[in-house]
């Protein structure tokens, strides 16, 4: 399963994308749940903070701050610390 979180917003307004390859069981459950749990469009966040949008192989889904279920904002920390990890 290929996942993708790309992060935008914040006070830098510098966007962050990482891409993490896994077949773990845990993970994969975790992000079937972030993806059902997320919105088609953008949502509405809150001023300075950070918008997502996460693929799980094909399907896209937007989420954002301060309004991240547990899912997906475990999803999002696991993925952008993994693209944080030297190989």
């Amino acid at each position: 399963m290929d996942i993708t979180v790309i992060r935008t917003g914040g006070q830098g307004g510098r966007p962050r994308r990482a891409t993490l390859q896994t077949s773990d069981p845990e993970l994969t459950a975790l992000a079937r749940t972030a993806v059902a749990e997320g919105h088609e469009t953008p949502p509405v966040g809150v001023p300075e903070g950070f918008t997502y949008e996460i693929t799980v192989d094909d399907a896209s889904v937007y989420c954002a701050d301060p309004r991240l279920t547990s899912a997906q904002s475990s999803l999002i920390t696991a993925v952008l610390h993994a693209a944080e990890r030297p190989e």
